[in-house]
């Protein structure tokens, strides 16, 4: 990685086909960590390997009752 511009800079220019506008931003946060998720957790997660580059990115998909 060169740098979190190149990371973000993507994701924050990025258009759906229906036009909504994807907004991201680097989070300089501290954040807890050491704890998992666990199977069940993860199996309702609505989580696919995007097309492009899907061994960096996922698509996540809303829930069936918010879609």
């Amino acid at each position: 990685m060169v740098s979190y511009r190149t990371i973000v800079h993507p994701i924050d220019s990025t258009t759906t086909r229906t036009g909504l506008r994807g907004r991201a931003a680097l989070d300089t946060s501290r954040y807890e960590t050491g704890f998992a998720v666990n199977d069940e957790e993860l199996a309702r997660i609505n989580i696919t390997p995007n097309s492009f580059h899907g061994e960096w990115y996922d698509t996540l998909y809303a829930p069936p009752q918010l879609a």
